[in-house]
């Protein structure tokens, strides 16, 4: 894997989010511990809703229109047909990383 680093863990705050933009489209990171992040499409599928704006709560994101809930490790929409693309992250030296190889395979359709 190639790792990307976006920034300090502490720029996004405890059970909080932020969004990237990419030349593919915006992805969120989501700070679920003190040392915990994810990385995921910042779009639900069901409305558009913008992830990076809902309620993070144990390892998933509640979107902020339509109250669809997404496990953070795989994607998958509870309860609702749908799923939402992860990537890999990780925190290294305080430091967030996403994988960049994941994120270039990433379709723009």
């Amino acid at each position: 894997m190639s790792w990307i680093d976006i920034g300090p863990i502490g720029d996004i705050p405890l059970r909080g989010a932020r969004k990237i933009k990419t030349d593919l489209g915006c992805v969120a990171i989501f700070r679920t511990g003190p040392d915990e992040v994810f990385a995921a499409t910042d779009q639900c599928p069901h409305k558009g809703g913008p992830l990076s704006e809902g309620i993070v709560h144990g390892q998933s994101v509640t979107c902020p229109l339509h109250n669809w809930v997404f496990d953070l490790n795989t994607g998958q929409a509870n309860g609702e047909d749908g799923a939402i693309t992860t990537f890999g992250a990780q925190v290294k030296d305080g430091r967030i990383l996403i994988d960049a190889t994941a994120l270039a395979a990433r379709s723009a359709a």
